[in-house]
């Protein structure tokens, strides 16, 4: 059976068109890899919903997006006809309620995000391709997959059909690209327009891209219809790569369409026209890919005509960013991506995967703190009583100073792992594997998905575990896990030996599979 990938992502004036292009990176590769692709879009453009069907065979239109209930109701009834697929999310409305939603249906996760703006992320894979991305903190699980960077660019197929191309750059600069994306709402195309006459640089040839989205094509034409100097206003091409490659210069905003200028060697300037581009500019400035001019709104004419200037005349200065953005965008980050992604469908029963524990756990881990095996593996061997169990999960689960995950193998809920704060320096670890799954290793990988994570958001500096000193099974798991004996004590009059875990070493183990 061929791998499923289920793409959410939308497109309008509002949000642009990023998050759905880069989305079609991914399908494109997942496709070329034996996948099959299923896209569910509030897409306001006619014209990108076809340039997404030449590609994929299956699209769905959403005519309201999230919180509206319909996005859930149509979303969810695809999912079901895809389990096991892995789900794409790429926009900043889909919430820690919406991703929550999906993992709780059975589906793998993968989150395109730029900002880490949400308190929680319940992906398995989290992915952010700008330079800023290694800075960002994002609160996830622990078994989460992180590729931050520049090293997963996403760049579409027609533009990784151009890598390895170097550029020459000429004496002159004369030949100058303007694209400001696929919508352009404060018609910057026609504000940087206005400016290259003052350049005062003969034979000048400009190229203006109109995104999908562009509503100003009247205002453009009109202005080029009075321009002294030779303008081609084209609209929605689709040979993007090879405009870029014929340019000298390109101008654009400080989106993935600057991470396109860079992979294809183009030297560029660049404007702000969001708020979550400021870091990203003010870094790929700092690191040499463009020349960034800051917020579209403040850029004087003059500053503008200094930037370009500097570069037309400056082929040593061009030469280097090229090389700069060739070296650090180099179009492997889509294949690398979706690699990852297939070998872990793949794996398919071997994965483990953590999330938090839930209300609905409750009954299930009393059954299995009764079960008799445990009960004699603890230091209490009483039966729990269920409204005891109850009222103490409740606690837990609301509590700042514990972290409560379960692990689950194929979806099905296989160890409870348990962190709590005792003090200021440290916190204490409770265990428990489910019975029949039990002598498969999945102790000492519980420990190596969740450790370093519980340090982390428990701010201690040390993690400490009481296990009885007949327990053979958990002194292996935590000895293999990384954990130090330190020394032995007595609680309820049975022998137990201490383990510590201090928080700046490493966990070992294998991340997420089972042995």
């Amino acid at each position: 059976m061929r791998p499923s990938l289920v793409i959410r992502a939308d497109a309008g004036t509002r949000q642009g068109t990023g998050h759905l292009m880069r989305c079609l990176a991914l399908a494109e590769q997942w496709q070329s890899a034996g996948g099959k692709v299923e896209f569910i879009s509030a897409c306001e453009s006619k014209v990108l919903r076809e340039k997404v069907l030449a590609t994929l065979p299956r699209f769905t239109t959403l005519n309201r997006s999230h919180p509206s209930p319909t996005d859930w109701k149509t979303t969810s009834a695809i999912l079901a006809l895809h389990p096991k697929a892995w789900v794409l999310l790429d926009g900043y409305h889909f919430d820690p309620s919406y991703q929550s939603r999906i993992k709780e249906s059975g589906h793998r996760l993968m989150v395109v995000d730029d900002i880490a703006h949400w308190d929680r992320y319940y992906a398995d894979l989290i992915v952010n391709p700008n330079i800023n991305g290694p800075k960002l903190k994002y609160r996830c699980e622990p078994s989460a997959r992180m590729m931050l960077g520049l090293p997963y660019a996403l760049l579409r197929s027609e533009f990784r059909r151009w890598r390895r191309r170097r550029r020459i750059n000429r004496t002159v600069a004369n030949r100058i690209l303007i694209t400001m994306g696929g919508s352009d709402p404060h018609n910057q195309s026609l504000r940087v327009l206005r400016s290259l006459p003052h350049l005062g640089i003969k034979n000048l040839e400009v190229t203006v891209v109109l995104g999908p989205g562009n509503p100003h094509k009247p205002s453009l034409q009109s202005f080029i219809a009075r321009s002294r100097i030779s303008v081609q206003l084209i609209s929605n091409p689709s040979n993007m790569p090879e405009l870029m490659a014929g340019a000298d210069l390109g101008i654009g905003p400080g989106s993935s369409t600057a991470l396109e200028f860079a992979f294809m060697g183009l030297p560029s300037v660049i404007l702000v026209t969001a708020e979550n581009q400021r870091d990203v500019a003010k870094r790929m400035d700092k690191a040499g890919l463009v020349i960034n001019l800051g917020w579209h709104k403040m850029i004087r004419q003059s500053v503008l005509c200094e930037a370009l200037g500097g570069l037309i005349g400056n082929p040593r200065a061009r030469r280097s960013m090229s090389e700069r953005g060739q070296r650090l965008v180099n179009g492997t980050g889509v294949r690398r991506i979706v690699s990852h992604m297939m070998q872990t469908t793949r794996k398919g029963r071997d994965a483990l995967s953590v999330r938090p524990a839930r209300t609905a756990d409750a009954r299930r881990l009393w059954q299995w703190a009764n079960d008799p095996i445990v009960r004699v593996n603890s230091f209490n061997s009483k039966k729990i009583p269920w409204e005891e169990h109850r009222k103490w999960f409740r606690s837990k689960l609301g509590s700042p100073d514990s972290r409560f995950w379960i692990l689950e193998h194929d979806q099905v809920p296989v160890a409870q792992v348990r962190y709590d704060r005792t003090n200021t320096r440290t916190a204490e670890i409770a265990l428990s594997v489910a019975p029949q799954f039990q002598g498969l290793g999945i102790g000492t990988k519980a420990l190596t998905l969740t450790i370093r994570t519980a340090c982390k958001e428990l701010r201690v500096q040390q993690i400490k575990a009481f296990v009885l000193s007949s327990n053979e099974a958990s002194i292996r798991a935590f000895g293999k896990a990384g954990f130090e004996p330190a020394g032995e004590t007595h609680i309820r009059r049975k022998r137990s030996t201490i383990f510590l875990w201090r928080c700046t070493q490493k966990s070992g183990g294998n991340r997420g599979s089972l042995h």
